[in-house]
């Protein structure tokens, strides 16, 4: 297995650690509906299971098994995709077997004026191009939706109640079989797209911006690095939600229908099937274009810690994983080695 893949999966671990409670609180909100109805049973059982601590772990178990492995298979779909496209556009020379990270472009100790250049010049050449990089995030999303869609509404369906991610599974199996874990995949599939597009082209970006500024105030090559990392893992988080938190909600309210959670229907979990556009109407009509962000404010900061650490941890474990030479050709600068 290759670095990336065990990088990716560790740090995909570590971060549904860090971001369950809030993301539980996220859910909660996207869920939950605004009307001058009276207030359901069901509504009023959520905000029970709300009042109590230990539910805020709800619906840890199926990411943790399953979004390290999709973790890293995006970020091996990203890397790989990204090689594809720099070479099928620019040439083989666009990319180098090892892609880089945006990582200061600090030359090894010993290396002189020329090797500088040469360096240089490569960072120029390696992961310059944004749209390159926006669409092997949309291709890396897409790849990922396999495991993604099961795991979403496993996940959603395990915090909006007080059922454990196997008792969920189970009774979705037992329900619809297999085609029951991908309730909502369209919708599921286009957030994933587009949000990881955004989520590699703003770390992108924001890590040239970091370089620009923060590159060369004396500081090691280490310590720049994390810095880099975790503000702009943070700031790839932010972006990601802002631009897809709509379809995350219309996702939620989806991937919740005909569950007695009262969401996604007028009568409170009802069992009437509804297309993404149709329930997309109804829940303007019902509820106003706020509704598409609720719980934004706590989606953003959770993306911001989450990704910031993810980030971290990725590129910590990389430079553990990886040897002396390819680290110098990861820590070439321009594109991004998540």
């Amino acid at each position: 297995m290759s670095a990336d893949f065990f990088a990716g999966y560790l740090s995909g671990a570590v971060s549904i650690i860090i971001g369950n409670p809030l993301d539980v609180l996220k859910v909660r909100l996207q869920a939950s509906q605004t009307s001058p109805q009276p207030a359901s049973p069901s509504s009023s059982r959520q905000a029970s299971v709300l009042s109590q601590p230990r539910n805020f772990l709800l619906g840890t178990a199926a990411p943790i098994l399953s979004y390290g492995a999709l973790n890293a298979l995006l970020f091996v779909s990203y890397n790989r995709s990204e090689t594809f496209l720099n070479s099928f556009f620019f040439g083989s020379q666009q990319r180098s077997p090892s892609p880089p990270s945006p990582s200061p472009s600090s030359s090894p100790p010993g290396q002189g004026q020329q090797g500088q250049q040469e360096q240089q010049q490569q960072q120029q050449q390696k992961g310059s191009n944004l749209a390159t990089t926006f669409l092997a995030g949309c291709a890396s999303g897409i790849a990922t939706f396999v495991i993604s869609c099961p795991t979403e509404i496993v996940k959603v369906r395990s915090q909006t109640s007080s059922l454990s991610s196997l008792s969920i599974t189970k009774q979705i199996l037992s329900q619809h079989g297999i085609r029951g874990l991908y309730q909502a995949g369209g919708v599921t599939v286009l957030r994933d797209a587009i949000g990881y597009g955004f989520y590699f082209l703003a770390y992108e970006y924001s890590s040239r911006f970091y370089n620009k500024y923060f590159h060369g105030t004396g500081k090691g090559r280490g310590e720049t690095t994390t810095g880099r990392a975790l503000v702009c893992g943070g700031v790839a988080g932010v972006a990601t939600w802002v631009s897809i938190f709509p379809l995350d909600v219309l996702k939620t309210r989806l991937q919740t229908l005909g569950t007695g959670t009262g969401t996604g229907t007028g009568e409170g979990g009802g069992r009437e099937k509804k297309g993404a556009w149709e329930l997309g109407r109804e829940m303007y009509r019902r509820e106003g274009g706020r509704v598409f962000f609720r719980g934004l404010g706590v989606c953003s900061l959770r993306a911001f810690v989450v990704n910031a650490v993810q980030f971290a941890v990725y590129e910590g474990l990389m430079a553990e994983l990886t040897s002396p030479s390819e680290e110098v050709v990861r820590d070439g600068g321009g594109g991004m080695y998540m």
